[in-house]
């Protein structure tokens, strides 16, 4: 006796039909690479964030302007850049990570909303969280972040 198994000498067939698509393309679909990028509201556009930790140390050294929800730092660059750079930091005092995120992710949408119009060009903007800003309603942080922005435009 083997210990191998009986094992027809017929191959199956391909169970499917292979997923390659047809010559003539998607039809719903334009082929054409000459179509024009579709352009994007101010509002949409990507700002800068800052990453590393001596940017965050340096805008600590700027004007400050203080609401319940959080603390804006606004830093002049002194560089020829006249981007906008931002900044997001929320501590572990705050609460854990799904808070801190939560925190995070409103801050972002806020910048995204006020800092290309109303930011000062050739700076960073940080915002730090406080424990105010996690129950706060997002009008009045958009409120808060628009009046700091003004106070901090003036010399």
């Amino acid at each position: 006796m083997s210990d191998e198994a009986h094992l027809p000498a017929e191959q199956s067939g391909p169970q499917a039909p292979a997923r390659v698509p047809a010559p003539h393309g998607h039809r719903g679909r334009t082929q054409s690479a000459e179509r024009a990028p579709r352009a994007r509201p101010q509002e949409a556009q990507r700002l800068i964030t800052l990453t590393r930790r001596a940017d965050f140390v340096a805008a600590n050294g700027g004007k400050r302007a203080t609401t319940p929800g959080f603390i804006l730092l606004v830093r002049d660059r002194q560089d020829s850049d006249p981007a906008k750079r931002v900044g997001f930091t929320v501590t572990k005092k705050i609460g854990g990570a799904v808070v801190r995120n939560r925190m995070k992710r409103r801050f972002r949408a806020l910048a995204r909303e006020l800092v290309p119009a109303s930011g000062i060009p050739g700076a960073d903007h940080v915002m730090i969280g406080r424990a105010k800003g996690i129950e706060r309603e997002f009008g009045l942080l958009r409120a808060d972040l628009a009046d700091a922005l003004g106070k901090l435009r003036k010399p």
